[in-house]
């Protein structure tokens, strides 16, 4: 403000409100959007008719945006130049995958793509109504969503082509619809494969999706599964077309969320997919399902003790089939769900589409049957295939070996940063080495694609992540921020935005300003409620505010909170009525009874648990089992895509803008009724007051807040952890002679085959210099450490041949031999002496964490036997 103006009107608010707009799929006119009109083209004439529209618009906006940018200064107007200039590559790849269609297999594989989207909306729509799938609204693709299939298209059935090894980045706000583009491209490769090759040779994983939570790997595998399912029913129709070897989707998670083992009677282990299988027959109401689905993704129907058959008998099972109690859906009875949910069917099975988390990459170094899923696989027979890991006798020799996926899709790319980014760095130069594949003298890498809704210096993560060089982010941004041609942002009067209020109570504690945020919020919600018809109104406008998510940045912070809901909150709300202004008659508030336990979403909740809360907080409030108060940490900030929530209880600002955003981005989905998001802020702490006073102006540029993230696969202490694990993946899944286990002793008779190990790793290291000086040292230092690990293991070797000891890999496949690898904390490590060389070769199990687990015993203060946490 200038001395000389005066101030006529000041505005004071203790209670802070913003508003964010929401950024919506722009609509573009003469463009086939129908997924089952496009499943009927029968030329490329016919596709320039249907698509064309979508570059020749995309052209004259970007036109536009050229002579709007001649009245900018120099700066901006070169700026505006470099976006643009990006917009007309995307223009042009998006011309070149229309063109892609006037070949006949590329255009089937486009046709049975867009077909099997289309059958996987239908009935995903028909369980959300309760319609029959064939009532249902015919499914159309986002503009944004069809362009990035198109872009795409040339890359996935051109290996050799140059966007082969360009990351596509699909850079969207939560909620806008980023997973079913990439399904898209997932559809066409794995029907693409299929046509170009219906043998058993084309069989194998061709599509790797990679998660870092399970809550997230859970949602996605719904929504995956039912395309598989469409796919599979694809197959079953014209096997001479799409092969006889069926399409299946595997779940590579930890062994919390699914059981790592058939099991076998007489074992006692409970984790097993058998002890699971049997506990759910013997009690399927109270019991979990052996693994984290209730109902048939294809029909909707509840799973029944039946549905869950162990192969070939309940003794000795070495499968774990999923039927549907549904008589009538497609898969009951002989045609089981495609679904593979335990490790070891799974590494036999080989599904064409596998749905992991990043933690499971550190198995490479421990098992040799993960190799197969690279395309490590040479023999087969109607139960699977097999490799080195799984001795000679098994299986007819395939005609050529499987190949290795042919597209890797990593989703939230953001969270792959810190720590357990720079570990999963570490590791992808093992995953990239097993996907290479040679054609015609050329090196073949798998094609990749990342989506994020938050990300800053996108280009320097996905180098150090995937040493990937060329980047493309879509939609590629425009000069003006409102509008990238694809998304524009929608204005406050055009489209309910997110609202966003900031409560702070100086001298009071943030436990006390929790409390009476929750009552007056659980009961002003009671009081709309029941105003606009209650239960008895199926489309009751409060809806989504009678259940409140409260989210925490601390498991200790949330434990504390859930006493206060279950106990102050609960009994308070009794009588909550008389609460009132003065000389105010009609009273805002209601007495309400919640339920007396909060649900929880967070890490310490087993998965069939978390699935269950998930499934309850879809459910209106007027059914049975509907959510009054659900409490969640960071679990909920990806993965938790439920449109009807509408509001949510911040306790702290989070300690990240990109955390804050995605968490918030939960409620509010649903277009009529606008997210409503209370942050609770202590002023006593000096960031969250920062907030505080700057409110409004923060959430208006918040995502230009969003912090850039830090992967140093290669720096020192990164190597200590990982480096070892790297190695010894690489010698044992990428040389068929060192993959079994007990062949850890024969290193020395196979090493002059593995001078390609030692280089792939170096080669890693160029995206991590600074310059070329920097490259020569870098690169010098990994190379010398490798040649050392693998001196080391040629040692320690020969000293346990000499002793006809043996040596295998880890300590549970080949007993009673030593182990070459060590976890970090294990107690025999320690006892090696300081000098030995044993003490290099650490792994890990998981890639977040290396902390060691503490058995506790309780007291019984009555004298009882000690019990069991």
């Amino acid at each position: 403000m200038r001395a000389t103006e005066r101030l006529e009107r000041g505005v004071v608010l203790w209670v802070p409100i913003a508003q964010v707009e929401k950024v919506e799929s722009a609509r573009i006119e003469g463009v086939e959007l129908s997924m089952e009109k496009l499943a009927q083209m029968r030329s490329i004439d016919e596709a320039r008719e249907l698509l064309g529209a979508l570059p020749r618009e995309y052209a004259a906006w970007i036109e536009a945006q050229r002579g709007q940018g001649e009245s900018l200064n120099a700066q901006r107007g070169k700026v505006a130049r470099k976006l643009l200039d990006q917009c007309e590559q995307a223009k042009r790849r998006i011309e070149q995958g229309i063109e892609e269609l006037s070949g006949e297999t590329v255009l089937e594989a486009f046709r049975v793509a867009n077909r099997a989207m289309a059958a996987a909306a239908r009935q995903r729509e028909s369980q959300s109504k309760g319609w029959r799938p064939k009532d249902t609204s015919a499914p159309r693709w986002r503009p944004f969503q069809l362009a990035f299939l198109l872009m795409n298209l040339r890359g996935i059935a051109r290996p050799m082509d140059a966007e082969r090894e360009v990351l596509d980045l699909l850079f969207f706000p939560t909620g806008g619809g980023k997973t079913e583009a990439y399904l898209g491209i997932a559809a066409f490769t794995l029907a693409l494969r299929r046509l170009r090759d219906p043998n058993i040779t084309s069989s194998g994983v061709s599509v790797l999706m990679r998660y870092t939570l399970r809550l997230l790997t859970l949602d996605q595998l719904d929504r995956a599964a039912q395309l598989i399912c469409a796919l599979e029913l694809e197959r079953q129709q014209d096997t001479a077309k799409l092969g006889q070897w069926p399409f299946e989707i595997g779940l590579w998670v930890g062994r919390k969320a699914t059981p790592n083992r058939m099991g076998k009677k007489g074992d006692n282990d409970r984790n097993t997919a058998r002890a699971r299988t049997i506990a759910f027959q013997n009690d399927s109401k109270f019991k979990p399902a052996p693994i984290p689905l209730e109902n048939c993704l294809w029909c909707g129907t509840k799973f029944e003790a039946t549905s869950f058959p162990p192969t070939p008998n309940a003794d000795q099972p070495n499968d774990l089939r999923i039927t549907c109690a549904n008589e009538d859906c497609a898969f009951t009875r002989d045609n089981p769900l495609p679904i593979v949910a335990v490790d070891e069917p799974l590494y036999r099975r080989l599904p064409c589409f596998v749905i992991a988390t990043v933690d499971k990459l550190a198995s490479l170094p421990w098992l040799g049957a993960p190799g197969k899923l690279f395309g490590k696989a040479d023999r087969y027979d109607k139960a699977g295939f097999y490799g080195p890991s799984d001795g000679e006798k098994q299986g007819s020799k395939l005609p050529r070996p499987l190949l290795p996926p042919d597209l890797i899709i990593q989703d939230e790319l953001h969270l792959i940063s810190g720590p357990l980014g720079t570990m999963v760095g570490l590791y992808e130069t093992a995953v990239e080495a097993l996907c290479w594949r040679e054609l015609d003298g050329k090196r073949i890498l798998p094609k990749l694609v990342a989506s994020t809704a938050t990300v800053r210096r996108a280009q320097a993560q996905v180098s150090a992540l995937f040493g990937r060089t060329e980047v493309d982010v879509f939609p590629p941004p425009g000069p003006d921020r409102r509008d990238s041609f694809f998304a524009k942002t929608a204005r406050a009067n055009e489209q309910n935005p997110r609202l966003y209020v900031g409560v702070a109570a100086q001298g009071r504690s943030l436990k006390v300003v929790l409390l009476r945020t929750y009552l007056a919020l659980l009961s002003a919600a009671k009081k709309l409620y029941d105003a606009t018809g209650g239960a008895a109104n199926a489309s009751n406008p409060a809806d989504p505010y009678m259940t409140l998510l409260g989210y925490f940045n601390a498991l200790r912070e949330l434990g504390g909170s859930r006493r206060i809901v279950e106990d102050e909150v609960r009994s308070r709300l009794q009588g909550y009525f008389r609460h009132r202004r003065i000389g105010e008659k009609d009273a805002p508030f209601v007495d309400r009874t919640i339920k007396f336990e909060a649900i929880e979403l967070t890490s310490r909740e087993p998965t069939n648990r978390v699935a269950t809360a998930k499934r309850r907080l879809a459910l209106p409030f007027s059914e049975d089992k509907s959510v009054d108060v659900a409490l969640a940490t960071n679990m909920i900030s990806v993965g938790l895509d439920i449109t009807r929530l509408g509001l949510m209880v911040v306790l702290g600002q989070p300690k990240t803008s990109a955390e804050y955003i995605q968490a918030t981005s939960r409620v509010g989905r649903d277009e009529a009724r606008p997210g409503l998001v209370l942050t609770l802020l202590n002023v006593h702490r000096p960031r969250d007051r920062s907030h505080y006073e700057r409110f409004e102006a923060y959430h208006e540029t918040f995502y230009r807040a969003v912090e850039a993230t830090s992967v140093t696969p290669f720096a020192p202490r990164a190597l200590d952890r990982g480096l070892a694990a790297v190695v010894v993946s690489l010698a044992r899944q990428g040389e068929a002679a060192l993959t079994p286990a007990t062949r850890a002793a024969d290193l020395a008779l196979y090493r002059e085959r593995l001078p390609w190990l030692r280089d792939a790793i170096v080669a890693r290291t160029r995206n991590q210099a600074l310059d070329e000086d920097d490259f020569e040292a870098l690169s010098s230092s990994v190379g010398a450490r490798v040649e050392a690990l693998l001196d080391d293991w040629e040692a320690i070797a020969a000293e346990k041949n000499e002793v006809q000891a043996g040596l295998q890999y880890g300590p549970i496949e080949a007993r009673p031999r030593p182990p070459l690898l060590h976890d970090p904390l294990d107690p025999d490590l320690v006892r090696e002496p300081p000098g030995s060389k044993l003490r290099a070769f650490k792994a890990q199990w998981s890639l977040r964490d290396v902390d060691a687990e503490i058995p506790l015993l309780i007291r019984r203060l009555d004298g009882g036997a000690p019990e069991k946490p």
